[in-house]
Formats: C-alpha cells, sequence, structure tokens
C-alpha cells in the first residue's frame, strides 16, 4: 500500500480530509458519507462512492480509514463501529464523552490492533511543534510548567451552528469538556501523563444565554503531571474577546507564542525564547523571536489552524503506512480529555483535587466501565450532570426561535 484509501464521515468540518487527500502523496478519498444530502451533493466526485448511511458506509471494501467529523459527542461509538469493521480511524475532538464510552474506545483499539489517531491539530501548530522539539532535544531543559490557553467567543453563529436546538451537543456540554484544544499541545508538548486535576469555572454570563448555552463561558484546569510538573489550562466560547496562547518554562529557561494583543495577525506562529541554566548567565544574549520553519511549514501553510490541519492526516497516514510518525494515539487522547472530564467532578464537588486514571491500565478502566455520568441526557441516564455547576439555568424560549 502506497496510499491510504480514505473515507470521510462529515462534510462539515471533514472537508479539511478531503482537501488534505486532494495534495498529499500518501492518501487519496475513496468514500464519503453524510446524512444532510444537500452536502453529499456539493461534494460528490467522481471515482468516490457516497453514503448516507454510516453503517454501510464503513463496509465499504475501497476503504482503509474512516475520519470522522461527526458530532462531537458521536465520536466514540461511531469509531468503536468502523475498529470492528475493519478500518482504522481518525477522530476529530473530542474521543468520547462519558467513560464508560472511553473505555469501549481503548478496549476496541486494542482488540483489533487498528490504528487510532486523534485530530487535535492545536498540538501541531507551528510554535508547540517547536516547543515539543526543544523538550525533546533537552533544548529547554527538563519540563516544569506549561500553559495552554483557548479563549474563543463564539456568539457570532453559535445559535445557528446548533440548529437553533436547546438541545444539540453545544448548547449542553459542560464549560471543560471542549478542552483539548488547551489541554492537547501541552501534554504532547511535555510528553507526560497527567495525574491529578483541580476544576474551576467562571460565573454565568449573559453572553451564554444570549447564545442557548447552559455551561459556564470559561473552565480552568490546575493539571499536575507525572513527573510533578504543572500544567494550567484555560479554555472556553463565552469570553468576551479571542486568546490563543501558549507556554512553557523548562530548567534552562521559557518559550512561549506570541499573544493577540502584540498586533501580530499570526501570534500562534511567531516563538518568543529566552534560555539560559540561570537568569543572568545570558547564554542568549536576548530574547529570540522568529517565525519556526521545518519540513512541514511550507506543505501546511495553506490548511487551517496553523498547518494542524494538515499534520493531523499526515501523521495518521503514516502511522496506518507503517512509517515513523508523530501521530496522537488512544492513550495520549485519554491524556488530552480525562483532565477536563475529571475537573468537571472537581467542580461539582467543590473544587477538590481529582485523581486522573491511566487508561492504559486494564485495573483502571475497570473502575469506570459502567460509568455513563455526562451531561447528555441521552447516554447519561440515572448519572445526568447539569451543564452548570449552579444547575442548569432558565433560557427563554425566543432564544432558540430562528429568525
Amino acid at each position: 500500500m502506497d496510499k491510504v484509501r480514505i473515507g470521510v464521515l462529515g462534510l462539515g468540518r471533514g472537508t479539511f480530509a478531503m482537501s488534505y487527500c486532494e495534495k498529499a502523496q500518501n492518501a487519496v478519498v475513496t468514500a464519503i458519507c453524510d446524512f444532510n444530502i444537500h452536502k453529499l451533493d456539493a461534494k460528490k466526485r467522481e471515482g468516490i462512492a457516497c453514503f448516507t448511511d454510516f453503517d454501510e458506509f464503513i463496509k465499504y471494501e475501497n476503504m482503509d480509514a474512516v475520519v470522522l467529523a461527526n458530532y462531537g459527542t458521536e465520536h466514540a461509538p461511531f469509531a468503536v463501529k468502523a475498529l470492528k469493521n475493519g478500518k482504522h480511524v481518525l477522530s476529530e475532538v473530542l474521543p468520547f464523552q462519558n467513560l464508560k464510552e472511553g473505555v469501549e474506545l481503548v478496549e476496541a483499539v486494542e482488540e483489533t490492533g487498528l490504528i487510532y489517531g486523534f485530530a487535535e491539530n492545536y498540538a501541531y501548530m507551528p510554535c508547540n511543534r517547536e516547543m515539543r522539539k526543544m523538550v525533546k532535544d533537552g533544548t529547554i531543559g527538563t519540563f516544569e510548567y506549561g500553559e495552554g490557553e483557548y479563549l474563543h467567543n463564539c456568539e457570532d453563529g453559535w445559535r445557528a451552528r446548533t440548529g437553533y436546538n436547546p438541545d444539540n451537543w453545544r448548547n449542553h456540554m459542560p464549560s471543560t469538556f471542549y478542552c483539548t484544544h488547551s489541554i492537547g499541545p501541552m501534554i504532547h508538548i511535555a510528553g507526560q501523563r497527567p495525574v491529578k486535576v483541580t476544576g474551576f469555572e467562571l460565573p454565568y454570563n449573559e453572553r451564554m444565554r444570549r447564545m442557548g448555552a447552559k455551561a459556564s463561558p470559561v473552565a480552568i484546569e490546575m493539571i499536575t503531571l507525572e513527573s510533578g510538573a504543572i500544567i494550567k489550562s484555560i479554555h472556553g466560547v463565552g469570553v468576551s474577546k479571542n486568546s490563543y496562547w501558549f507556554n512553557m518554562y523548562g530548567s534552562k529557561g521559557r518559550a512561549e507564542c506570541a499573544r493577540e494583543a502584540t498586533g501580530e495577525h499570526v501570534n500562534y506562529k511567531k516563538l518568543l525564547v529566552n534560555i539560559d541554566e540561570y537568569e543572568g548567565q545570558n547564554i542568549l544574549d536576548a530574547e529570540m523571536r522568529y517565525y519556526p520553519h521545518d519540513e512541514f511549514t511550507n506543505v501546511s501553510r495553506d490548511f487551517g489552524h496553523g498547518g494542524g490541519d494538515y499534520l493531523t492526516m499526515y501523521h495518521f497516514c503514516e502511522a496506518v503506512l507503517g512509517r515513523e510518525n508523530d501521530m496522537i494515539d488512544i492513550y495520549e487522547a485519554c491524556d488530552m480529555f480525562l483532565p477536563g472530564l475529571f475537573a468537571y467532578r472537581s467542580i461539582l464537588a467543590g473544587g477538590i483535587p481529582m485523581d486522573i486514571p491511566d487508561f492504559r491500565k486494564k485495573e483502571d478502566r475497570d473502575k469506570y466501565r459502567f460509568d455513563t455520568a455526562c451531561t447528555d441526557k441521552n447516554v447519561a441516564g440515572d448519572m445526568l450532570q447539569p451543564s452548570y455547576h449552579g444547575g442548569n439555568p432558565d433560557i427563554p424560549k425566543e432564544v432558540y426561535i430562528r429568525p
């Protein structure tokens, strides 16, 4: 096999995978699937099979792997079904929505021996790729502290995106749920497993009410890694201004991407580095400010999320082909998401620290094999959680009326 035959589920977000395959040397799209016939018709191409039914789609023989770009709460059951039908899986965020689904997903990957990749594109932004390299080669020294920030004012267009539906997954997800854009890059950079988390969330605000969303606008996670290093994560959809920023301190210095407030329109692409083994040593005469460049810079420059959309696909396809890669696998996907899931349990318990299980271990998975706790009434059963620690807010019905 010289090219992975890709099937794409979800032709909204999933178009990034189709764009990749148009330019890549290691993949080709052979099938697409969407329940929206209009989206399907718009993406029809000669030689590409089209499906509206997922069960039929994953039986298609001219397909090696599936890219899952369906609803964010539905990735795990679709991934399990694809794996059990012999298909490798690249899943958009998030990997699962409760611990029961997480256990089932991990064990499906282990039982089938197939490739599971997690498409956390923020981990592959230029500065984050550079910081990962600095940790791996020792340039920054020992990783000691990091911060990930993903603050996104989503008010404009939120109601249309959720279909004016109060039960849309985005409207009932808790504040810590959509956490991997801030936590994920720092986990990938540090190369360590998270072991403990304490969660916090800001008070509910009028912006969220206008959007029709039931959660706090912003969540914060304070995460302890296996070495004792600390990560601070802050993320949310109901803030007044956007900010995407990453920072780390090592034993020899610090590195961070430029902030939006600097006026840099490509703030996430510019890195600031200051390294010396002790303050005043001046190994570097001055703080370095530069745009990181590697073998992927040019080929990925036209793809979204700072080239991250290209690299999630590239590394996944290289993994399927059995070649060297930097793919985020199922265990690292758990390490990126479980801190957010347990941070919400911390919040609901009054802010106490929570231990984070290691889903590499069956004994850890066994503790949560039947744990359905989440904010989705369709799967939580009697373990249904509120979307906000103060209880689900009252939102006027008019908010959900389509204009």
